[in-house]
């Protein structure tokens, strides 16, 4: 048995981009921004945010006023001193019935410091 459904889809709110890559290399500043826009029919204000682990980002979430739709500017940072992968997401509550929550995604990719592989490649002497 197949089931279609069809129909409109309204946007509630547009991220850009949908998820947040912080690459680089570890013991350098590695940063990136993300862009949350309402959309006017559907408004709703931010009321709170949080890291799901927070251990290796910072993040800091501001309103952007503009002659548009209202606007948050999302800036995430990396604090994971060493090399390595890892995940997190941030967590907007917002005070919309119709969608009480927005996660943005983090993925970090840090390779080893720069000058690592200069040091390793001298033979030691």
């Amino acid at each position: 048995m197949d089931l279609v459904i069809t129909g409109p889809v309204e946007k509630f709110v547009t991220i850009q981009p949908r998820q947040i890559n912080l690459r680089g290399y570890a013991g350098e500043p590695v940063r990136g921004t993300a862009t949350i826009i309402l959309e006017k029919k559907y408004p709703f204000k931010i009321i709170n945010s949080r890291a799901r682990d927070g251990r290796n980002i910072r993040y800091r979430l501001e309103t952007i006023k503009t002659a548009g739709s209202p606007t948050y500017k999302l800036q995430v940072e990396n604090v994971k001193p060493g090399s390595g992968r890892y995940y997190d997401a941030i967590i907007l509550e917002t005070d919309s019935k119709i969608r009480p929550r927005l996660t943005v995604r983090v993925f970090g990719f840090l390779r080893p410091p720069r000058n690592a592989s200069k040091k390793n490649s001298s033979g030691g002497q």
